[in-house]
């Protein structure tokens, strides 16, 4: 199971216009621990920046999943609430799970979740959808192909 870190870089971004602009954005990394995740984004954001920039923040997150969709360019929460019966009790428990999609706009992203729920057994209802700031995503073995 993936351990998914969030985190912040800071740095210069040219505007449309021209002008730099200060900013700070969000990716995802799947690592380890807090220093390995720092590694990670540094190593796969060079690339992408040119000039200086700072990790800004590192926290952990509670995805407990990703459905993937190559064409989407947004990121999706899913606040999704699996429904328990308990035995001795007999009450209905539910417990919150949280499931990152992408998608290109809302009305996909429930399509991409209802795909990836399919094959589930459990009971379940959608408490949310909503779009995130991530950027990107770079998983353990960060090629496009290599995404689950």
């Amino acid at each position: 199971m993936a351990l998914w870190f969030e985190c912040k870089v800071k740095f210069d971004k040219v505007q449309e216009n021209g002008s730099v602009k200060k900013v700070k954005e969000p990716y995802l990394v799947d690592a380890l621990s807090f220093t390995e995740a720092e590694a990670r984004i540094i190593e796969m954001i060079t690339p992408y920046i040119s000039g200086e920039f700072t990790i800004s923040a590192v926290k952990k997150t509670r995805i407990s999943e990703i459905f993937w969709d190559e064409s989407g360019d947004r990121y999706y929460m899913v606040k999704v609430m699996f429904i328990t019966i308990d035995e001795k009790t007999a009450v209905e428990k539910k417990s919150a799970s949280f499931i990152l999609v992408q998608a290109s706009d809302f009305s996909n992203a429930l399509e991409n979740f209802e795909k990836g729920m399919k094959d589930t057994m459990a009971d379940y209802e959608i408490a949310s959808i909503t779009e995130t700031p991530i950027m990107d995503v770079f998983p353990l073995n960060a090629t496009a192909d290599n995404k689950e």
